[in-house]
């Protein structure tokens, strides 16, 4: 892996255009109830995944060591990152929140615990709207994702991943067919989340999903499910590969693209037709996507492979960027497109790109296996969550200095930055969610 210690120029920031869209939230149940049990089936064992081992549950495999993570990460970081804003400026939602930039930039300010949320979870991952909502994605074997009021921190609904395929127009599958949630990303107007399904239960999906898989095992082919802020449910599934992991959508928001995990491919999604229109070529499993300004350019980490890929998601044609350093998994980009962050879970590293010379211009050690990852809203910090610490760090872009760092629950895996109040949402995979204030000092 090729690194440049010189000190290339600033860049400006762009300002992100578009709205957001109004959310009506109906009634609320305190999530701030005590675990009733923790099911830490699959990739909750993500300590022998790393070893090499792989755990099970109902008689499957999930992430182990992969993402040792399996299921779900992310994070959650590819909404929160869409929804940067340079400082200076505020944005006004049609529900009438104003998004203001942090009072303070967030690498001048210090996180503040506020909040711990148990109950009948195990988040993988967790990804905020920018609307006023998050939502998380339960380990595999629990089968929901449970959705938060980002301001009252108040649970608003518990998403069940059991469907009658046949509501949706999908033949073939009859009776209830169960999924397993993965990762999110949400719309920019916050009206739609897309979630990744890491592997299809029922009726004629043929083999069920593990993670030590290649594409010649014959995994079947999973779904994408599209959850609606609006009427607060599942509106629409779409099929992708076998083992979709990472969910991003492109900037000008006509296409989502996911990453499969046993199938060794991205696929691209149009939005309008809801049908998968592409499916490109990568390396041993593919995670942490991110799309360039162009609408065009992605980078995919291939995490098995131990290569960061740049793919045209035009022409379909993918080339290795670089060679990394052992389990790269998940990736942030600046507003502008100037800088890719890398996180490489096997290196205990963050990595700063220039994308324009496809150099590491900077680096730095955020704490043991980085996971997921979000950019502050004025991209002055970047967040990250360090599995087998545990802890979450909070990173200057700037120069790449750790700047604080606080413990967490066991296994910390997903994370997302919230820019309507620039709180830090943490999700621990053993059965908890917690909310840290990085502008403690102003109103949101």
């Amino acid at each position: 892996m090729q690194l440049n210690h010189d000190r290339l120029y600033r860049r400006r920031r762009r300002a992100v255009g578009g709205t957001l869209a109004a959310l009506a939230l109906v009634g609320s149940l305190t999530a701030c109830i005590s675990l009733t049990g923790t099911d830490d089936g699959g990739e909750s064992q993500d300590a022998a995944a790393d070893s090499g081992g792989d755990a099970g549950a109902s008689g499957s495999t999930e992430p182990s060591n992969e993402d040792t993570e399996g299921s779900g990460e992310h994070g959650g970081d590819a909404a929160a990152q869409s929804n940067q804003e340079p400082a200076g400026e505020s944005k006004a939602s049609s529900a009438g929140a104003i998004l203001k930039p942090p009072a303070t930039p967030s690498a001048e300010t210090t996180m503040e615990k506020v909040d711990y949320i148990t109950g009948e979870i195990t988040p993988k991952s967790v990804v905020a709207s920018g609307a006023g909502l998050v939502i998380a994605n339960n380990m595999m074997y629990r089968h929901t994702s449970t959705v938060y009021d980002s301001r009252s921190r108040e649970l608003v609904e518990t998403l069940d991943d059991g469907l009658e395929l046949a509501d949706f127009d999908v033949s073939g599958h009859p009776g209830t067919s169960q999924g397993a949630p993965v990762e999110a990303a949400w719309t920019d107007d916050g009206r739609y989340a897309y979630v990744s399904q890491y592997t299809m239960y029922g009726e004629n999906f043929g083999k069920e999903g593990f993670d030590k898989c290649t594409p010649a095992d014959g995994v079947g082919a999973s779904l994408l499910y599209r959850f609606d802020a609006e009427d607060m449910q599942w509106d629409q599934v779409i099929e992708v590969g076998a083992v979709p992991k990472f969910v991003d959508i492109t900037p000008d928001q006509s296409r989502v693209i996911v990453s499969n995990w046993c199938d060794s491919t991205i696929s691209v999604v149009d939005r309008k037709s809801a049908r998968q229109t592409k499916e490109i070529p990568i390396a041993a499993a593919p995670r942490g996507i991110e799309v360039m300004p162009d609408n065009r350019t992605a980078y995919v980490a291939a995490m098995y492979a131990d290569k960061l890929f740049k793919v045209d998601l035009e022409s379909g044609d993918s080339e290795v960027m670089m060679e990394t350093g052992r389990k790269p998994r998940h990736l942030n980009l600046s507003d502008d497109g100037a800088y890719l962050y890398m996180a490489v879970s096997g290196a205990d590293t963050i990595y700063k790109i220039d994308t324009e010379t496809e150099e590491i211009v900077d680096e730095v050690v955020s704490g043991r296996e980085p996971r997921s990852m979000s950019l502050s809203s004025d991209g002055t910090a970047l967040y990250v969550v360090n599995y087998y610490e545990p802890s979450v760090a909070k990173i200057g872009t700037e120069d790449m200095t750790v700047l604080q760092k606080e413990p967490t629950d066991a296994n910390p895996i997903g994370l997302t930055y919230d820019p309507l109040t620039h709180d830090v949402w943490v999700a621990c995979y053993g059965g908890s969610l917690i909310v840290f204030d990085d502008q403690p000092d102003s109103s949101s």
